[in-house]
């Protein structure tokens, strides 16, 4: 069956399967593979994109439910203007570790500072509760976080412009 849809402000008019889950669309057949596919299970969250702007394990949503709906995933957080800000605060407080679980945190997380630009140590750990770290480094994810937040408003004149992978 043939989909359209937008994803990372690009859209796509694709031939696919109809049990094909919105993960394999996005690694598979768009090569966005900045998503990642982990428990197949909803369990550990290192699949979560957003659609139509709201998060979701793409383990769970069969790429057809993304027919005419928006599709954001890692790839479309850094502008040309330099990384997000939540993507800089993981690289600068070291959020980042084996990067398994990156994907998912800085989606969740982006999320997040878009709805609560400030958020206290229990929202934002709230906010990722439904993600595994499997470094179990949560404190320096929430300390990413926080930096995002605080760094948020004078980003343009924090972040590098260099290329960082997430």
């Amino acid at each position: 069956m043939q989909i359209n849809v937008t994803v990372n402000d690009e859209t796509y008019t694709e031939e696919i399967e109809p049990r094909l889950l919105l993960v394999h669309f996005l690694r598979d057949q768009l090569s966005l593979t900045g998503t990642h596919w982990g428990c197949d299970t909803s369990n550990c969250g290192a699949c979560v994109v957003w659609l139509d702007g709201t998060p979701v394990k793409s383990c769970t949503v069969l790429a057809v439910m993304a027919h005419g709906k928006e599709v954001r995933t890692v790839e479309g957080l850094a502008t040309a203007d330099g990384l997000d800000p939540v993507q800089e605060g993981f690289r600068q407080c070291h959020g980042l570790q084996c990067g398994f679980c990156t994907p998912g945190m800085l989606m969740t997380s982006r999320w997040l500072l878009d709805h609560e630009p400030d958020p206290s140590e229990g929202e934002i750990r709230e906010a990722i509760s439904g993600q595994i770290c499997r470094c179990t480094g949560y404190e320096n994810i929430v300390r990413s976080v926080r930096w995002a937040a605080e760094h948020a408003a004078s980003s343009t004149d924090d972040t590098s412009t260099e290329e960082a992978t997430v």
